[in-house]
């Protein structure tokens, strides 16, 4: 998609959002593709010089980027980057609630610290995330659009993976209720659920026998492409999404309609 076309038609020049996992993966590409539309991206993670060298990225293609230190496991840290986002740029209008980790293990085999861990980020720092910008966004009387990032494993898991499913599985329900609570406000909150795109997180598993697998029983029979995933992502951030909260959006290939 050209910055052109993403301009014109999704409208999103000079809106701040406010990205999280941006230093790598999905959350990287995502910081990319709203910078690419026209947004101002506050870029969230802990790892500062990815970070910084992603804000350099961005500024050199024309773009708009801030880097922003952010543990979103600490509070504190969550609301100091906001702080500083706002009063840098303005306020956050759209949120990438993106940062999360997997952990390959079963049910019966996990271990109690692996398993806090995966919880503490992808689904608490999920929910600390949220509260906080759409907090603002409430005092603010702006409104706004969350895009909370879930999993097709939230509603169709998969073996090895049990403490990631289930966290996943609680960020596709937080959606909704947020949505359900947060609509009088003007705030739409809804999820992306990729199925399986190769990034740091998962490629040496899609690279594997196992993963090719089970990518051959999908019925596209492949991973996606990162880029496949920025026309959803602009439509829920945007006003061409307008009528959508509450919604939780596939892009899997297909995977979830497989019987196999």
């Amino acid at each position: 998609m050209t910055t052109a076309l993403a301009n014109g038609w999704f409208g999103l020049e000079g809106t701040v959002a406010f990205v999280t996992g941006a230093s790598s993966g999905l959350g990287r590409h995502f910081a990319m593709t709203l910078a690419s539309a026209g947004c101002i991206v506050g870029l969230a993670a802990r790892r500062e010089g990815y970070l910084t060298s992603l804000a350099t990225e961005i500024g050199a293609a024309g773009g708009q980027a801030i880097a922003l230190r952010t543990d979103v496991t600490d509070a504190a840290s969550v609301a100091a980057s906001l702080e500083t986002l706002t009063a840098e740029v303005g306020a956050p209008t759209v949120l990438v609630n993106n940062a999360g980790m997997a952990h390959g293990s079963s049910f019966i085999d996990a271990n109690d610290d692996d398993t806090r861990s995966v919880f503490a980020l992808n689904q608490m720092a999920a929910w600390t995330v949220a509260q906080t910008v759409c907090k603002g966004m409430i005092a603010a009387g702006q409104g706004g659009s969350v895009i909370n990032i879930a999993s097709i494993t939230g509603e169709r898991p998969i073996g090895g993976a049990a403490a990631y499913a289930v966290s996943k599985a609680a960020v596709i329900h937080m959606t909704k209720v947020m949505a359900l609570e947060l609509a009088r406000y003007d705030i739409r909150v809804n999820a992306l659920a990729p199925g399986y795109f190769a990034t740091d997180m998962n490629r040496d598993f899609l690279q594997s026998d196992a993963g090719q697998k089970l990518l051959k029983r999908s019925p596209m029979r492949r991973a996606g492409h990162c880029g496949e995933l920025d026309g959803p992502l602009l439509m829920l951030a945007s006003d061409r999404g307008s009528f959508m909260t509450g919604s939780v959006l596939p892009v899997d290939g297909g995977h979830l309609v497989s019987t196999l």
